[in-house]
């Protein structure tokens, strides 16, 4: 593709999964490390993710299968997959499921523990979708459990591209996350702050939106608190550009001065 004609990005969606820390209640998120030979962003530090399908637009309008929801804006309305697409990617690469039953927060037990596993390894090799896991289980998608937290789009002149719609949710009770050692081959829950930290030193690799959006959950000091200020927001679209000074590429914030 030539500068005037950029890639096409891909509609896709991710997860901030949010808890209080055990010794001091402040907030950590989980997150995974791409594989190495990932084709996009391969070994660095990210919030569970992934592209929509056509089955995540599919679960969102069957009936019974997500929660209903007054979308703040069009792109995240039930129908666009947006939201299944990030519960999906979540259990996936995480193992936790946001879904409930008869109204209330699923519980495991040994046996429903044994099944969701072999579900997830099912999803991962793309032989159900989120929407029979859901009726098989008599379970509803907690598409309401999720906040709209962020838009970003990559760079125009980046090869390849997506389109991601960011939400926080907050880690349920009773189940463990986990990455999936198949597209990722670590998980941590980390404060940002000591996050951001240790990409200083080197040995935390994140990108760059993963950068500013670690920056934004580090000024609240609790899950709830982060949860309570996205809440009702609609986030500005970010797409940031790339310049190239002396061989390298630079990426700057929409508006940012070019650095002399």
């Amino acid at each position: 593709m030539t500068a005037s004609q950029p890639v096409t990005p891909r509609l896709s969606s991710a997860i901030l999964l949010l808890r209080p820390n055990a010794e001091d209640g402040g907030l950590e998120v989980f997150m995974v490390r791409r594989h190495v030979k990932s084709d996009f962003a391969p070994d660095v530090y990210v919030f569970p993710g992934g592209s929509v399908t056509d089955a995540d637009r599919e679960a969102e309008v069957t009936a019974g299968v997500a929660v209903p929801i007054d979308a703040l804006t069009p792109e995240t309305a039930l129908g666009v997959g947006v939201r299944a697409a990030a519960i999906r990617e979540l259990f996936e690469e995480a193992g936790v499921l946001l879904a409930i039953r008869d109204g209330q927060p699923i519980t495991l037990d040994p046996a429903f523990t044994a099944r969701l596993a072999e579900w997830r390894a099912r999803l991962q090799r793309n032989e159900v979708t989120i929407a029979e896991l859901a009726a098989a289980e008599d379970l509803v998608l907690a598409t309401d459990a999720l906040t709209y937290c962020a838009h970003w789009i990559t760079p125009e002149a980046s090869p390849k591209r997506f389109t991601t719609h960011f939400f926080l949710a907050e880690h349920p009770a009773g189940q463990e996350a986990a990455y999936d050692a198949l597209e990722t081959t670590g998980g941590v829950w980390v404060r940002p702050a000591t996050a951001l930290a240790g990409y200083e030193k080197g040995d935390f690799p994140l990108v760059f939106a993963t950068i500013h959006q670690l920056r934004d959950l580090a000024a609240f000091a609790t899950p709830a608190q982060a949860i309570a200020a996205w809440r009702g927001r609609i986030p500005n679209t970010i797409m940031p550009r790339i310049i190239r000074r002396d061989g390298q590429e630079i990426i700057l914030m929409p508006g940012e001065a070019e650095p002399e």
